[in-house]
């Protein structure tokens, strides 16, 4: 499906200026198709002047759809909805005087002009809103549909004048309060007009106990939430309606979002809409996550400190063995210890349990080359990335990387070994990791099978990334020379 850019790039003589204004626009037009109860498209004129492309398209949430069927880069001539091309052409909001029943149902049609102001202050006309609305449920509107109704028609006004979205302004974040979430009407001087069902119940878990019509928005906010501490300055802002602005408060347990539409007409300020919403769970589940991934954190740094522990009396003990047998397999299990400490030092500064891999590698293949013997003049490197791995994978990829790099390190040639790791996810085996380590060394000896090998590393190797990682493990001569091990592993669907 093309996007807006792709749409107007192609088919539209809308600038970078233009797009940038449409799109903050439909980031935020769900308000008015909330408040309408009705679907809007928006057109834009062909580059030829000869039609109209629909480039966006929103449904209601608190009504009936006209449009089941997606709209958008439909392409209609000229004449064909004489209500576009008169919105266009006069610079006005225009409204068809009966119903259209051409779909099987009654619709009231609308035309809205998208006005983009200039820096200069003129402003000139990108598009068309249609406005559509399902008349098939028609009844004597509420006082809450009355106001929703009417505060459309201030924000459809604002469209037209060029004065929605707010210029300068970052685009609203989709976690911001919706329509049917809570909503207060203000005048002129912050006074309440009317307050949704929803919007009073939150202003009740905040402790209001009065009524919230014909109060002071601002004033009783800042008695319930900051009675005893200074007033959060952008309350204020938001609570009178000043600003397109966004506060949260806090009281009793209770934590209510406020975001603030000011209603400018005919170039004037004539009051705001407030939307709320209650957000005390969300921010509840949010803090346990944000103390769960700390406590995360916290017990993979504790696991990392206990590991270097274990590999440093491990280290101490293999300098007092006299037995050259022993003190080998000791410094072998310092090497493995300290592979999988490297993997939780990481995990102790994610944000989450999923790491990036190639720094890992990196400090594997170090740790490797630092504990060849120096007369071996080890050159690892390594090729490719292995991106960000779950912490599953992560950690026995770790350990067989230790042991086929030490593995290579001590089966390879005195001198001048070279040792590479390479990585890569095959175009072929779309979700495989493919990983190989080969060496210049001196070879798999004659006759070798992986099965009958009585190598402690290689059958680490194989249980990890057979057994563990539900991978396959191949070990081959390598051409011209030395051994070619082949890692591939299935990653998790992301």
């Amino acid at each position: 499906m093309p996007t807006l850019s792709d749409l107007a790039v192609r088919h539209t003589a809308l600038d970078d200026g233009d797009l940038e204004w449409l799109h903050a626009l439909v980031s935020d037009w769900q308000l008015l198709a909330d408040l309408s109860f009705a679907d809007l498209i928006l057109w834009t004129p062909l580059l030829s002047g000869q039609g109209w492309l629909a480039v966006a398209q929103m449904r209601p949430t608190t009504g009936p759809t006209v449009y089941h069927d997606d709209i958008v880069g439909t392409i209609v001539s000229k004449g064909e909805r004489h209500l576009i091309d008169t919105a266009w052409n006069e610079r006005r909001i225009c409204r068809e005087g009966d119903p259209d029943w051409s779909t099987g149902v009654p619709v009231r049609e609308e035309t809205i002009p998208v006005r983009r102001t200039l820096p200069d202050g003129d402003g000139r006309i990108l598009g068309v809103i249609q406005r559509s609305t399902n008349l098939s449920s028609a009844r004597t509107p509420s006082r809450l549909e009355l106001t929703y109704l009417q505060s459309a028609s201030d924000l459809a006004q604002m469209v037209s004048e060029g004065r929605f979205p707010f210029s300068g302004e970052e685009p609203i974040l989709v976690r911001s309060p919706r329509v049917g979430d809570g909503l207060l009407r203000l005048d002129r001087a912050g006074r309440v007009t009317y307050a949704s069902p929803n919007a009073l119940s939150a202003y009740r878990r905040l402790g209001l106990n009065a009524d919230l019509v014909g109060a002071e928005l601002g004033r009783v906010t800042a008695t319930l939430c900051y009675s005893d501490e200074p007033i959060n300055e952008d309350l204020m802002i938001v609570a009178s309606g000043r600003a397109p602005k966004e506060t949260e408060v806090e009281s009793g347990g209770t934590i209510v979002q406020l975001r603030a539409i000011p209603l400018i007409v005919g170039g004037g300020r004539i009051g705001a809409l407030v939307l709320i919403r209650d957000v005390t769970e969300l921010r509840r589940r949010e803090r346990e996550l944000m103390t769960k991934d700390a406590t995360i954190r916290e017990i993979h740094h504790r696991v990392k400190n206990n590991l270097q522990t274990v590999a440093a009396l491990l280290r101490l003990q293999a300098r007092r063995l006299q037995v050259p047998e022993g003190r080998e397999a000791l410094e072998e299990a310092v090497r493995r210890v300290g592979s999988i400490a490297i993997v939780h030092e990481t995990l102790s500064h994610a944000p989450e349990e999923f790491v990036d891999f190639d720094d890992i590698a990196d400090r594997v293949i170090a740790m490797a080359g630092e504990v060849s013997a120096p007369e071996a003049m080890v050159t690892p490197r390594r090729v490719g990335a292995f991106g960000v791995l779950p912490s599953v994978i992560a950690t026995p990829l770790a350990m067989a990387l230790t042991e086929l790099l030490q593995n290579a390190l001590q089966h390879g040639r005195p001198r001048r070994l070279q040792v590479l790791v390479s990585s890569e996810r095959p175009a072929g085996e779309p979700g495989r990791l493919g990983v190989v380590v080969w060496d210049d060394g001196q070879g798999l000896p004659e006759g070798f099978v992986l099965e009958n090998s009585t190598s402690l590393g290689l059958q680490i190797v194989k249980t990890l990334v057979v057994g563990e990682l539900s991978g396959r493990l191949t070990i081959e001569p390598r051409e011209g020379g030395g051994t070619e091990v082949t890692l591939s592993l299935p990653l998790p669907a992301s």
